[in-house]
């Protein structure tokens, strides 16, 4: 399954959680409700799962986690946030590069649609 494939089937996922629950949760619940119909689109999926920083042949546990990381090659990093910022767009943009994944989404689900909350980033570029 190709990267845009996965795009699509997070997207439509993330909007049937959004058309159900609204803005206004905490971030853990749209984590888990995502990860949820994921899921049952019979992909991959690890949550929260911990990421190394690798410096001069040393592997460090430096606490980063990526929320949701498909099929080994897509991340997703689920905000629930009154506006996106810089940060948020650098974290995933680590993320992406630690493990040499070309696509991410992240998503803020503290919207009234959906897709104002989405930015796609492909191999570092929005």
């Amino acid at each position: 399954m190709t990267e845009q494939e996965i795009s699509k089937i997070v997207f439509d996922c993330a909007l049937r959680v959004h058309k159900a629950l609204g803005p206004g949760l905490l971030e853990s619940a749209y984590e888990e409700c995502l990860y949820y119909e994921l899921k049952k689109s019979n992909l991959k999926v690890e949550k929260q799962k911990p990421l190394p920083l690798v410096y001069e042949e040393v592997k460090l546990d430096v606490g980063y986690r990526i929320d949701l990381i498909i099929e080994d090659k897509f991340i997703v990093e689920i905000k629930a946030v009154e506006t996106l910022n810089e940060v948020h767009l650098a974290q995933l943009l680590t993320y992406l590069k630690l493990t040499d994944c070309k696509l991410g989404l992240l998503i803020n689900f503290n919207v009234k649609l959906l897709k104002n909350g989405v930015q796609r980033v492909i191999n570092g570029i929005l």
